[in-house]
């Protein structure tokens, strides 16, 4: 289990004061106003820094960090992943998972088989498709729903699925 979740990307600078636009990269933006701090993960030194401001701008977070006043400052960190740690992830209600978590996952269908290992996950909007990709590479797109996720268990490395009918003919 990663220790710290990327929860967006600084795709550029936005003016001249050292703000930087965010691409988020979490199912809930405004999640950015309640954090006071985050990691920059510099290809992998990750450096703490303190938020002085957050707004929106379309499908972007605009952020102001401490310290970042001019737009040179803000230009060396564009292309950069901002991270929380666990203790600062949002907190999900029971039985959800951060995809993080489940990729690699084996999954296994009603019959204890293994169908193959989990390697994406398509977010439609009305439900999340796993990707399951088998030892010759065949893929099976699995709906997420209830009816069909029996259980997760990242303990054991585990997704049980009851395939629907028809599902890989």
């Amino acid at each position: 289990m990663l220790e710290y979740l990327i929860v967006g990307q600084l795709i550029n600078t936005h003016g001249v004061k050292g703000e930087l636009k965010v691409m988020p990269q979490t199912d809930d933006p405004q999640r950015f106003r309640k954090l006071k701090w985050v990691y920059i993960d510099k290809n992998g030194s990750l450096e703490k820094y303190n938020i002085s401001g957050v707004k929106f701008f379309k499908q972007f977070v605009i952020i102001k960090f401490e310290g970042i006043d001019r737009i040179e400052e803000a230009e060396k960190l564009k292309g950069f992943y901002i991270k929380v740690d666990r203790a600062n992830a949002v907190k999900l209600p029971k039985n959800s998972f951060f995809i993080t978590d489940i990729l690699g996952l084996e999954v296994y269908d009603e019959n204890n088989q293994l169908l193959g290992e989990l390697k994406d996950v398509i977010q439609t909007g009305s439900n999340d498709v796993y990707v399951v990709r088998d030892s010759a590479s065949k893929e099976i797109l699995i709906p997420a729903l209830k009816s069909v996720v029996k259980e997760i268990s990242i303990e054991e490395g585990k997704i049980s699925v009851i395939l629907p009918k028809g599902l890989l003919d």
